[in-house]
């Protein structure tokens, strides 16, 4: 197991790393939710953390028909939770896989004492310091101050002290009043500078001429760049890490006399926020304006099916699911080792993935292959699958030139 001083954040600066945080997650089973299903979640909540540069020691998990509106939790669990941290005191933060409010965020912390934090500033500071390109930065910072605006009444606590009447007048409203005024105009400049950004993206985009776009798309950490950089033969970071990717890459790809474009988006996840949606508009619009998806699949993970459903959902709300679509399920190679017992005949095995095929094949009615990125098994099959889905937009495109593309 890797220490924690090898897994440390790089402070870019000064080229140190950083010891690792401690912290505690906290998830809520509801109505429409399973323990079994929360913890899945929660596993993902770790991995986001980690990521971030924070290790999860302890997991905390409530049942509740709908949650606490001041703490979130339950008292019980809010003082369950504070007595574990009386006892760890190396623990300084608390994760919720939820979204939280201003109030509940300053009340939790009144009463445990350590940092708050839940599900979208965690992913928002992971893509803060994941942001490389001056698009990927202001992106981020844009979708900062649109979680920060809603909650800024809950962030005031000396105003507790000032209750009046209807909506506390008074000069502490005033200055909430001063710091939304602040916040808007700051979004307002954001979003012109990502407005000039994109007017530069939409010259280069129209520079690259009427080749086929072929976009990468997925749940994150499942391997597109891994991908990308087999496909393309380039040379795109990868990392096993969540959001490795904030921009996007695009190569221009020869396969014979068959050129295309080839491009690596960011990728989405569960309770991906909307304001994060909103601000990589002009990152999503590599998506947006494909011409063929690769909807690349970790096999291997237990939630492949939700990952499958969340990316759809994401594709649907860009306007982008109708797009011809090849579903290639990656990391068959872990999926084995995992999930096979070791005495499985090459036969049985083959049997058993052609029955696996055609059952995601009838549940989300697309075209899917197996590959390994790791292994490089399927990447031959893959190349000519995409080949042929390439040949019949140019067929389309250009009729007349149907003896060049076949």
């Amino acid at each position: 197991m890797t220490n924690d001083w090898n897994i440390g954040v790089q402070d870019r600066r000064k080229g140190l790393k950083k010891k690792m945080e401690q912290a505690v997650v906290v998830g809520l089973v509801s109505k429409t939710e399973t323990e079994s299903q929360v913890n899945e979640y929660l596993d993902e909540l770790e991995f986001l953390a980690l990521t971030a540069g924070a290790e999860s020691i302890k997991r905390f998990i409530q049942k509740l028909p709908t949650p606490h509106p001041r703490t979130f939790i339950g008292k019980g669990k809010v003082d369950e939770i504070k007595a574990y941290l009386d006892k760890h005191e190396a623990v300084n933060m608390v994760i919720f896989d939820d979204d939280l409010s201003g109030k509940q965020v300053n009340i939790l912390e009144s009463i445990l004492k350590v940092k708050i934090i839940d599900r979208s500033s965690l992913i928002l500071d992971i893509f803060a310091s994941r942001a490389q390109t001056a698009q990927a930065k202001t992106q981020v910072e844009l979708a900062q101050m649109q979680y920060l605006l809603p909650r800024l009444r809950g962030l005031w606590t000396h105003l507790e002290r000032q209750r009046g009447g209807i909506g506390m007048r008074g000069p502490g409203e005033k200055e909430i009043e001063t710091d939304r005024r602040i916040v808007r105009d700051k979004i307002n400049q954001l979003k012109k500078k990502l407005e000039k950004i994109e007017q530069q993206n939409i010259t280069r985009r129209k520079q690259r001429g009427e080749l086929v776009r072929v976009a990468l798309v997925g749940y994150t950490n499942v391997g597109k760049s891994t991908l990308m950089n087999l496909l393309s033969k380039s040379d795109v970071f990868a990392e096993d890490k969540l959001f490795a990717t904030l921009d996007t890459t695009v190569r221009k790809v020869a396969w014979g006399n068959m050129p295309f474009l080839l491009s690596d988006t960011v990728g989405f996840i569960r309770k991906l926020p909307h304001h994060l949606i909103e601000s990589f508009q002009s990152t999503l619009d590599e998506v947006r304006e494909s011409d063929i998806l690769l909807h690349v699949v970790d096999i291997a993970h237990p939630l492949h099916e939700d990952h499958i459903r969340t990316v759809n959902a994401t594709l649907r709300e860009l306007g982008a699911l109708d797009k011809p679509t090849l579903l290639v399920f990656n990391k068959i190679d872990l999926y084995r080792e995992r999930y096979y017992d070791k005495y499985v005949d090459e036969e049985a095995r083959r049997e058993i993935e052609e029955g696996l095929k055609g059952m995601l094949r009838h549940t989300f009615d697309l075209d899917n292959i197996f590959v390994s990125a790791r292994t490089k098994e399927g990447i031959p099959l893959l190349r000519e699958k995409v080949s042929a889905m390439i040949r019949e937009q140019y067929k389309v495109r250009y009729p007349y030139r149907v003896n060049h593309w076949s």
